[in-house]
């Protein structure tokens, strides 16, 4: 029987992905959790532990082909033995998924209000067109959506934009259970901070309990009351969330406690970025005299790699052709607006700035991937936007690219042998022989080893550390000097984190590589960055070195910024 007394239980759940059957087991093995009203847990573990899996199950949005066993119920209700008019009621009115990804739950066709409204009266049939708009623009409204952009599309927002939307169709029907899954990992710390603001006010206000999947520890412990650590499908520690923190029982949890405050360091008190990059180093560098004067040598040198000249990206709301053609009050977004940057070689220079603010169509914009609307950018001294797509092309290989998403960028067709080849072969670099030997040799120096076995697999076969580090792969295959870095690790748990960011730290010395390192994460640009920019409405609003940045910020937004971030000391 499940819990009569809890709002949400889950007894003994066992869930098996059919190709998963006969090899290692249970993706979820022997799950037991209850939440109660209002109540908000955090369920936290490395990528591949389960944690969204665990989600689903309890939705029932599993496939038919997995194999599913023990119970869930909500309100005393088997949510297993439920019909599919009642499961149907279930999902959205009683219990709502926020998912990490917010295309999986917008369609690219519908604009936004169209979803709104769809939501709405697929529910509530009685409320008219009217009143659903109106409830609408009030929840958009919570979420820092304004009703201007209620008839575009998902492709005119930005990532974090789209998971705002997500999150407001979340709450529209008023559920009384949120399963969110990583729902803050492409926002910035302000607008987190502002969206579990909401959903914390949701719980006190309404009774609205909170499942709260995340691999931000200090996110779990500033908005959660217990929180549950899962490890290779079971849970090995839950309890109250200052309880587990302060005095933390399993060895997991523990080494998930030090990579997280690890990263989080304080460098005002303790070394600063680049002192924490020679000691990640040190041991690499101090057996190799020829390696230690070549990466002084390379950091010698005055003129700057990157040079950005008010730069600008704008882009027209209008929906069609005809409309930006013949509209006189067309509106212009301004995504980047006059931005002037320098990166100096050997640079690490940290852009941070909230969702929507413009830092990844600024790299779009450098790489030219997109045509700027003016300005300029010089790579080694010459002017790349005025330059053929064939001569960017040549020009590309120098200036590569890691993205936040791996899964995204890797063809699920190719192996990870012929995805970090291609750019070797697209540039013609080698052929295929020597591109292999190139390519297992490079999965081997990102510690995917043996490379021949990575070599052959499928991106899908990886964990998402795992496809982060092939990504990497990727990037460094053509021997690049620029390597732009888009979100590299805010989909990664604490522990995998400080692995990838140190193995990037150690690749910087050994490739002689410049990083423009875009992240929403505050606690990662100071461990990581050798100068920050801070980036607000298309405009870099500060910029300057990490520490001074963090011990005497100069702009308000700045400041807001660093107020937001949530400290995972705070609770020791």
């Amino acid at each position: 029987m499940t819990n009569d007394s809890s709002l949400f239980s889950v007894e003994n759940l066992r869930v098996a992905y059919p190709q998963r059957r006969g090899q290692s087991g249970w993706a979820v093995d022997g799950v037991s959790l209850t939440l109660e009203p209002g109540e908000k847990l955090g369920l936290v573990g490395e990528s591949g532990c389960g944690k969204s899996t665990l989600g689903r199950a309890a939705m029932r949005l599993l496939p038919d082909s997995t194999l599913v066993e023990g119970r869930v119920g909500f309100g005393g209700e088997s949510v297993f033995d439920m019909n599919a008019s009642r499961l149907r009621r279930f999902r959205g009115e009683a219990v709502a998924l926020i998912f990490q990804d917010p295309m999986t739950r917008l369609d690219p066709l519908m604009t936004v209000g169209e979803h709104c409204i769809e939501t709405l009266q697929a529910h509530r049939p009685n409320l008219n067109r009217k009143e659903a708009k109106k409830r609408a623009i009030e929840i958009l409204d919570a979420v820092k959506i304004p009703a201007s952009r209620w008839s575009q599309f998902p492709h005119e927002f930005s990532g974090g934009m789209r998971q705002r939307v997500a999150i407001a169709l979340a709450l529209l029907l008023d559920p009384k259970l949120i399963v969110a899954d990583e729902p803050t990992t492409s926002l910035d710390v302000t607008v987190a901070a502002q969206i579990l603001q909401e959903l914390t006010r949701l719980c006190a206000s309404r009774g609205t309990a909170i499942l709260l999947i995340s691999h931000d520890l200090a996110m779990v412990a500033e908005y959660c009351d217990r929180i549950a650590v899962m490890y290779g499908g079971k849970v090995v520690e839950t309890g109250p969330v200052l309880d587990v923190f302060e005095r933390p029982q399993h060895e997991y949890t523990r080494s998930l406690l030090k990579a997280a405050l690890h990263i989080q360091a304080d460098s005002g008190k303790g070394l600063t970025s680049e002192e924490r990059r020679t000691e990640v180093l040190t041991t690499n560098l101090t057996n190799s005299p020829e390696r230690r004067t070549e990466v002084l040598t390379t950091n010698l040198t005055n003129s700057p790699l990157l040079t950005v000249t008010n730069l600008q990206q704008h882009y027209s709301l209008e929906s069609n052709l005809l409309d930006q053609l013949f509209s006189r009050n067309r509106q212009v977004i301004k995504a980047v607006d006059g931005v002037s940057l320098q990166l100096e070689r050997g640079e690490i220079l940290g852009l941070v700035g909230e969702s929507g603010c413009g830092k990844s169509t600024l790299s779009r914009t450098i790489l030219r991937l997109i045509p700027p609307t003016g300005g300029k950018v010089e790579f080694e001294g010459i002017d790349i936007t005025a330059l053929s797509r064939d001569a960017v092309r040549k020009h590309r290989r120098q200036m590569q690219m890691v993205f936040q998403d791996p899964h995204a960028c890797l063809n699920p067709m190719m192996t990870v042998g012929q995805s970090i080849a291609d750019p070797l072969l697209i540039h013609k670099l080698a052929k295929a022989e020597e591109a292999k030997k190139q390519v297992i040799q490079m999965l081997e120096r990102v510690g995917l080893t043996p490379g021949e076995d990575f070599f052959r697999r499928y991106p899908g076969e990886l964990s998402g550390g795992q496809q982060q580090r092939v990504s990497i792969a990727r990037a460094l295959i053509t021997r690049p000097q620029l390597i732009i870095c888009d979100e590299p690790v805010s989909m990664l748990d604490a522990s995998i984190q400080t692995q990838v960011l140190e193995l990037m730290l150690e690749l910087k010395q050994e490739f002689n590589l410049t990083y423009l390192f875009i992240t929403h994460d505050l606690w990662v640009a100071r461990f990581f960055c050798d100068r920050i920019a801070v980036m607000n409405s298309g405009k870099i609003v500060e910029i300057g070195k990490t520490r001074d940045i963090f011990t005497n910020p100069q702009h308000p937004y700045t400041q807001e910024l660093l107020q937001a971030a949530p400290l995972l000391a705070r609770t020791q």
